[in-house]
Formats: structure tokens, sequence, C-alpha cells
């Protein structure tokens, strides 16, 4: 499966520059491609409205919080979204062709 490079370019930026909060991927004719950007004033409720109901995604959410030393910190999670209501041939494209987009 193919990653479009804009995938690659904007997931450097969230990891680099903190330009987003989260970006969300799908694939369309046989491509990884970039579904939705999320600012970096958006929450993770945002983010888990932005995901569809019935259809598969890649994500990746960059996570802020603070340490038991009180230190602030950043983890940057991937995440495969497929609910159980996507289609049996969606779920198994996404889950053959998952791929840490890093």
């Amino acid at each position: 499966m193919a990653v479009h490079d804009d995938c690659k370019l904007k997931f450097l930026e969230l990891k680099a520059k903190r330009n987003y909060r989260f970006i969300t991927f799908k694939i369309e004719s046989q491509q990884v491609v970039i579904d939705k950007l999320g600012s970096p004033e958006e929450d993770y409720n945002d983010f888990a409205a932005s995901l569809p109901a019935d259809e598969c995604r890649y994500a990746v959410f960059d996570f802020d919080f603070i340490t038991d030393e009180n230190c602030q910190k950043s983890k940057i999670f991937f995440i495969a979204w497929s609910p159980d209501t996507s289609k049996v041939r969606m779920k198994m494209v996404y889950a053959s062709s998952r791929r840490d987009p890093s």
C-alpha cells in the first residue's frame, strides 16, 4: 500500500513543529491519504468526534500530559480505528496494510 507524500510531511510537522493535535488517514484508490487535520487547540474529544462511526481510519494523536514529577510531556500515539459497524472487507484492507507513518 502506497503512502502519499503529504501524509509523511504532515506527520513530521506534527512531530517536530506540533502544528496539529491529530491527523486521520484513510485509504483511497490503493493509497493512504490525509483525511483530517486537527488544530493544536483541539483535544481528544474533538479527535474522537472526527472518527467516522462506520469506516476504518488510521490516526496519530499528540497527547500532552504532566508526569508525577510535574514535567510537561507529549507522546504521539498511532491508532488503527476499526469500528464494529464497518464493513468486513474494509477492516481486512486496513488490517493488512497497517503501517506506522513515521
